[in-house]
């Protein structure tokens, strides 16, 4: 029977929510229970197969092969941080409605906005309130923990105790360096992807011919994650600024707010003159490399034209 309810939201342990996306049919992946380890004399927990979804290209590829292998499921996760691009939620939910499964959404309780603007917290080293993290950087990624270590762990803790959980993780066979990193190394993790031989451009390939294309989201960028993110090349930023015109006036709105620099280089404000000159430069011809571009494209904006917060 049909479900008409596409999210229903739930407490969980007072610190994050999950719901179910797009929950249009009674799911079939409990259908492939899990089954029973022998341990010693003893029986052990029975094994649950969760499939880790971000929905881009290597875990969505994961996700249908493990399905047109008829591998057994029981959860489908994804970890929603509310900063995915529109054209990836878009995504999420037509996987789950073409393929006729149940995706579960995991969310912090506050929003990224919230935490990065509003959060009263005091200062390790001042002892002062500050208002709002402000933005993420290599050492301080507060997003990671809030957003989708916390609110994950909180969710898995309670199968956990019950079953031995081993979980699918969409590392493509040309990212074994991935491996190496510690979050990498969990006997729990399997990872299908390498099993099959599949690079990257093979799951893009193969998400490709099975009818996904993200509305062309992959053709602007290689690899996709939170669109705000500050450790973004200038690369991907020029193409967030150039492709989606809605979230950069988002994320101008956001830095004029805060109070640490987006960039140890620029705040966006800047960032946004560095690219209507650069367009002004290639119209007439000019190259946007060189000690002639930076030395120009820095006096601009050092001329007063660039810095809202600083104005």
């Amino acid at each position: 029977m049909k479900n008409t309810d596409t999210f229903s939201v739930y407490d969980l342990h007072g610190g994050a929510t999950y719901s179910t996306i797009n929950t249009v049919y009674e799911s079939r992946l409990l259908m492939w229970s899990a089954f029973v380890f022998q341990g010693g004399d003893e029986l052990s927990k029975l094994r649950y197969n969760l499939v880790s979804f971000s929905g881009g290209k290597d875990s969505t590829a994961m996700l249908l092969g493990m399905i047109e292998r008829k591998m057994p499921i029981d959860c489908i996760l994804f970890s929603d941080t509310g900063l995915e691009f529109p054209d990836m939620y878009d995504h999420i939910n037509k996987v789950a409605e073409r393929e006729n499964i149940t995706i579960t959404r995991i969310k912090y309780k506050f929003s990224f906005e919230y935490l990065l603007i509003d959060h009263r917290m005091k200062c390790r080293n001042c002892n002062k309130i500050k208002q709002g993290f402000s933005w993420p950087g290599i050492r301080t990624r507060w997003c990671t923990s809030r957003l989708k270590n916390l609110p994950r762990e909180r969710f898995l803790r309670p199968l956990r105790e019950k079953y031995e959980v081993y979980e699918y993780v969409g590392i493509a066979a040309d990212e074994l360096y991935r491996l190496d990193r510690k979050t990498n190394q969990n006997p729990y993790h399997i990872h299908p992807l390498i099993e099959w031989g599949m690079t990257e451009s093979d799951c893009l390939k193969y998400c490709y011919e099975c009818g996904y294309d993200w509305n062309g989201l992959y053709e602007h960028f290689h690899r996709v994650s939170c669109w705000c993110c500050p450790l973004q090349s200038i690369a991907e930023l020029r193409k967030l600024y150039k492709h989606y015109p809605e979230l950069w006036q988002k994320l101008k709105e956001w830095d004029s707010r805060t109070w640490r620099e987006f960039r140890f280089d620029y705040n966006v404000q800047q960032l946004e003159q560095r690219f209507i000159y650069e367009n002004e430069r290639l119209s007439n011809g000019l190259s946007i490399t060189g000690r002639d571009f930076y030395r120009e494209m820095r006096s601009r904006i050092n001329g007063g034209i660039t810095n809202e917060k600083n104005s």
